[in-house]
């Protein structure tokens, strides 16, 4: 799906304040339901979150497979705006105050079967630096447990996450190797903006 004219004009804001976030374009195995094919969104925020201590926030659902934390993401909603959810998502998720540092990434995900195609989905990745306030977890989200991880683990965790092959305990609609491969992606780019200077 294109992204609305606000949305556009609204990232080229964000783009402005927080510096300019590198763009890709993805091809993803679409063959999984969630979050991809969810109509209640049209894309989502990822939160890579700056702990005082240089380390970023991970974390795993209780449906996931063994091992596979991830960096935290939530839902954009129809005719909210990324600044917007960003904020809403990361009090939602972590109770945690934040500051946005970069704007890191711009992920465009479309059909690897059908090259051309318009994108599916939408990631945008933010660096936050956290101020304060208390880490929860928020069982409303499935939430399991909360790991930290170094910023030069993201590869790895990337690799972990393209590798997966259990079936998991609740369905997502769809293959897990596909979707691990999907959420790899931001992994590996949040990784390369945060390797390169601002």
């Amino acid at each position: 799906m294109e992204l609305p004219a606000a949305v556009t004009a609204e990232l080229d804001d964000l783009a402005r304040r927080y510096g300019a976030p590198r763009r890709v374009e993805a091809p993803i195995d679409d063959s999984f339901r969630d979050p991809i094919w969810r109509r209640d969104r049209f894309g989502e925020v990822c939160m890579v979150i700056l702990r005082p201590n240089g380390r970023l926030l991970l974390s795993i659902k209780t449906f996931y497979p063994r091992g596979a934390y991830r960096l935290p993401t939530g839902g954009i909603n129809h005719g909210e705006g990324v600044f917007d959810a960003l904020v809403r998502e990361t009090e939602e998720e972590t109770g945690l105050r934040t500051a946005v540092r970069r704007f890191l990434a711009r992920i465009a995900y479309t059909p690897k079967a059908h090259p051309g195609a318009a994108p599916v989905f939408h990631t945008f990745a933010f660096l936050l630096d956290e101020l304060g306030g208390e880490l929860g977890i928020d069982p409303a989200e499935h939430m399991e447990a909360w790991h930290e991880a170094d910023p030069a683990e993201l590869p790895t965790v990337a690799d972990f996450l393209d590798d997966l092959r259990t079936s998991g305990t609740l369905d997502i609609g769809g293959d897990w190797r596909a979707w691990g491969r999907f959420r790899a992606v931001v992994h590996r780019v949040a990784h390369a903006a945060l390797t390169t200077p601002a």
